[in-house]
């Protein structure tokens, strides 16, 4: 629904649609992105395990990334346990791919005023913010130790060793 729309539904936002699917072979009808950050966590606890994640920069797969990570059972994920946290609200909230975080910073601008204005912690523009944001993508060839950071401020993509505390910002796929 639209802003005005929703201002006027009494309703409490969780979220604010960023993408709308325009390709059928694409599952969902789009992605909203939470209003808030979740707290920083790290990737993993420990690194030398590969978390059967895609290492595909281009797959839009975050929900399948964030349920592999969960059902490690040789390390735990504490974006992901963090992340589905959140279901007990009855959302299926993720921590979205490389190729997510890429559609998310495409619409921050639009987007981002609007998170605002539902009350939400406003997407970094600035480089001086606290901008960096783990995806669910592990790195090609090093998926034992490394995992992708994205700059919601430069739209720059960074490989970090999965034991560094960052923060998430969830999404969800929109299914009507």
């Amino acid at each position: 629904m639209s802003y005005e729309d929703y201002s006027l539904s009494g309703k409490e936002a969780i979220a604010v649609v960023f993408h709308l699917n325009r390709d059928e072979a694409m599952a969902g009808n789009g992605y909203a992105v939470y209003l808030h950050d979740l707290a920083p966590e790290a990737f993993a606890d420990s690194i030398g395990i590969a978390q059967g994640t895609s290492a595909d920069l281009a797959a839009l797969d975050g929900n399948e990334n964030t349920f592999a990570l969960y059902e490690t059972t040789e390390t735990s994920s504490p974006i992901a346990e963090q992340v589905f946290e959140l279901w007990k609200y009855g959302q299926s909230a993720y921590v979205p791919s490389v190729a997510q975080m890429r559609l998310l910073y495409a619409a921050r601008d639009v987007v981002g005023p609007i998170i605002g204005r539902c009350g939400g912690d406003p997407l970094p523009t600035a480089d001086g913010e606290e901008c960096w944001y783990w995806t669910s993508t592990e790195v090609e060839g090093q998926q034992t130790a490394k995992a992708w950071l994205y700059s919601m401020s430069s739209g720059a993509m960074q490989e970090t060793p999965k034991i560094q505390a960052h923060r998430v910002r969830p999404i969800i796929t929109i299914n009507h």
